[in-house]
């Protein structure tokens, strides 16, 4: 069954960027801009991640909302299981939580857009889905208040000159996060060139058009 079929390949997709994220999450960028020293603040994970949202999108598309939960819910398995073998609790459960709710609020955002202009809901449904995973990951990971979910990481709360080259100071994990969005928001405008010249391959079934 051609549902079937294309489900099972969006699965086998989001698991590749989750696994694909998790390994290069480890690898500092290493270069500068404007005086910016990048591998201070984002790591290469930060790139592949956001495609997440645009397999997220494509089934949304063409399936519906029923169908893209179950990708993001198979993508979310995975990233736990894996995120609990390779890092500290709280950054699993950290990952886990904010992975789900920002793909989720992706697809309600998607669906309340997706009969306006063509690139209107993936775009502003990725940017809106990123800034909530961004807030998630990096408040559960670093932020002092949640200690209950695990050692506070002193480097992280240690207050340094935002992006390394402002005057005001704010915790090292504040400038981690606005890294991470920037390029999110980057990456969610390239996402567009291949959301644009699927849509008339991956044509939306009926289901879809009604939900």
């Amino acid at each position: 069954m051609p549902k079937t079929r294309y489900t099972i390949a969006y699965v086998a997709l989001m698991t590749l960027v989750v696994v694909a994220s998790n390994f290069l999450v480890q690898f500092p960028l290493n270069a500068e801009v404007a005086g910016i020293n990048l591998a201070d603040i984002l790591t290469w994970g930060a790139f592949s991640y956001p495609i997440a949202f645009l397999i997220t999108d494509l089934t949304n598309r063409q399936f519906g909302p029923q169908a893209a939960r179950k990708v993001v819910f198979a993508g979310f398995v995975v990233g736990v299981t894996l995120s609990f073998f390779t890092s500290v609790p709280r950054i699993a459960i950290a990952s886990g939580s904010a992975y789900l709710a920002g793909q989720l609020l992706d697809i309600a955002v998607f669906n309340r857009l997706r009969r306006q202009a063509w690139w209107r809901a993936p775009l502003v449904g990725s940017l809106i889905g990123s800034a909530l995973d961004t807030v998630m990951f990096f408040s559960l990971s670093f932020a002092a208040f949640f200690v209950f979910l695990g050692p506070n990481d002193p480097f992280a709360l240690e207050a340094a000159p935002v992006l390394g080259v402002f005057a005001a100071e704010a915790p090292r994990w504040i400038s981690w996060a606005i890294g991470d969005f920037a390029v999110k928001m980057i990456v969610g405008l390239v996402m567009l060139l291949p959301y644009g010249a699927l849509m008339n391959v991956l044509r939306p079934m009926q289901a879809a058009r009604a939900s």
